[in-house]
C-alpha cells in the first residue's frame, strides 16, 4: 500500500529555513555577491563555515552514529531552496549532498569512508565528485579514468562542479571509487554561464588514490547520489523562481508608468497569476521528490523524474520574467536578476535535462515513444 507524500513543512524544517534564510540575509547579499564574482572568488569561505559547522547543514544526511545530524532529504531540500534563493556560491549541491551519498552507498565500516564521512558532516572537508555535472540518472557512466596498477590514476573529466573549492575528489575509475587529493589534480577552470557555480576540467596524471568501492559498489553509488542530486536540484530552482517571482511583483507594484503601478496592467497580471501557479506546482513536485527521497518509496524515481521536468522550466520562465518585467534595470549587472537567470539556465541542463527527465518518466509509466 502506497502512502500520499507529505508536501508540507514541519515545525523543524521551518525553523532551519529560518536559521538559513538569516544566514544568507545577512552574508549573502547581491551587492556582495556581485563584487565576490567580479573579483573572481564566487566562495566566501566564512559563509560556508557557518552554514556548514555552525547551523550544522553539512551533516544533515549523515547518520548521527558517522557523525552527521541523522536528518533526511527534507531538511536538506529546506537548506537547498534557501540557497536557491540567494544564488549562494557555496558547494553544498556537490559536497553535502553528491559526494555525501555516494559515500553513504560505499562500506561505512572501511576507516576511509567514515573519516572522510565524517569531515564532511562536520564541515571540516569539501569532497565533490570528479563527474560532469550534467551527468543525469539513468544515463550510463563511463569511467574517463584508468588505474595503472596499485591505485595510481590517470584520466581527465570536465565539467566539474566546485572542483576549485574541493579537498577532495571522489573519482571513478575502471578499478572502482577512488578519493584522490584535490592538490595532486590538474585543476583548470573553464568559463561556465553561472559564475555562482564554477566548472573545472579536472586531469589526473599518475596520481595516486585511496580506493573506496569496487566497481560494481561505485556505479551503484553515483547511480544512487545521482537520483538524490536531481530530487533536491529541484528545491534549488523552486528557492531561485520564488525569489524571482517575489521581486518581480514587488517592483511591478512600486515602479508607476501613466500615473499607475505597471502591476495594473491587465498584462503583466496575467503572466504574473501563471508564474504564480508555476511555482505553486514546481513546490509541490520539489516538496513531492524530496518526500520521496526521505522515505525511500519505491517511486522515487518517478517523483525525482516529474520534479525536474517541471521545476527546471519554471525556474527558467520565473527568471526570463523577472528579467524582463525589470526593464532597463532588469538587463544591468548591478541588478542580480542576470545571477538568477544563469543559474536557472545551467541548472536546466545540471544532472540531466528536462527532456531526459520526460523520458524517463514515460519509460516509467510504460508509455511508447511517438
Amino acid at each position: 500500500m502506497t502512502t500520499s507524500p507529505d508536501l508540507l513543512y514541519s515545525e523543524t524544517e521551518e525553523e532551519l529555513r529560518s536559521a538559513v534564510r538569516a544566514l544568507l540575509a545577512d552574508r549573502c547579499v547581491p551587492a556582495a555577491l556581485l563584487g565576490r564574482l567580479e573579483s573572481g572568488t564566487p566562495y566566501d569561505p566564512a559563509l560556508w563555515d557557518t552554514l556548514a559547522t555552525g547551523i550544522g547543514a553539512a551533516g544533515l544526511l549523515v547518520p548521527e552514529k558517522l557523525g552527521g545530524q541523522g536528518a533526511s532529504h527534507r531538511e536538506a531540500a529546506v537548506v537547498l531552496e534557501e540557497l536557491g534563493r540567494a544564488v549562494a556560491p557555496v558547494p553544498y549541491l556537490t559536497s553535502s549532498v553528491l559526494a555525501t551519498a555516494i559515500l553513504l552507498e560505499c562500506d561505512t565500516q572501511q576507516a576511509e569512508v567514515v573519516s572522510l564521512l565524517a569531515e564532511l558532516a562536520s564541515g571540516e572537508r569539501i569532497c565533490v565528485p570528479a563527474l560532469p555535472l550534467t551527468l543525469a540518472p539513468g544515463a550510463p557512466l563511463t569511467a574517463a579514468v584508468r588505474d595503472a596498477g596499485d591505485g595510481v590514476l590517470g584520466g581527465a573529466v570536465t565539467a566539474v562542479a566546485d572542483a576549485a573549492a574541493a579537498e577532495v575528489l571522489l573519482v571513478l575509475a575502471d578499478t572502482g571509487l577512488y578519493a584522490v587529493p584535490a592538490a595532486d589534480a590538474d585543476i583548470a577552470p573553464q568559463v561556465p554561464l553561472d559564475l555562482t557555480r564554477p566548472l573545472a576540467a579536472v586531469t589526473l596524471d599518475a596520481v595516486r588514490g585511496t580506493r573506496l568501492a569496487d566497481p560494481t559498489t561505485a556505479r551503484a553509488a553515483i547511480a544512487g547520489a545521482l537520483l538524490a542530486g536531481a530530487g533536491l536540484l529541484a528545491s534549488e530552482q523552486l528557492g531561485l523562481a520564488q525569489w524571482c517571482l517575489t521581486e518581480t511583483v514587488a517592483h511591478v507594484r512600486a515602479r508607476h508608468q501613466f500615473n499607475r503601478p505597471i502591476g495594473s496592467f491587465q498584462a503583466l497580471k496575467h503572466r504574473l497569476a501563471q508564474l504564480w501557479l508555476d511555482v505553486a506546482s514546481a513546490r509541490a513536485a520539489a516538496r513531492a521528490a524530496a518526500d520521496a527521497l526521505a522515505t525511500s518509496a519505491p517511486d522515487a524515481p518517478l517523483a525525482v523524474a516529474v520534479a525536474q521536468a517541471y521545476c527546471s522550466g519554471v525556474a527558467v520562465r520565473a527568471a526570463e520574467e523577472c528579467v524582463q518585467m525589470h526593464g532597463g534595470i532588469g538587463m544591468t549587472w548591478e541588478h542580480p536578476a542576470h545571477l538568477y537567470l544563469k543559474r536557472a539556465k545551467a541548472d536546466s541542463l545540471a544532472l540531466g535535462t528536462a527532456g531526459h527527465h520526460r523520458s524517463l518518466v514515460a519509460e516509467f509509466a510504460e508509455l511508447p515513444a511517438p
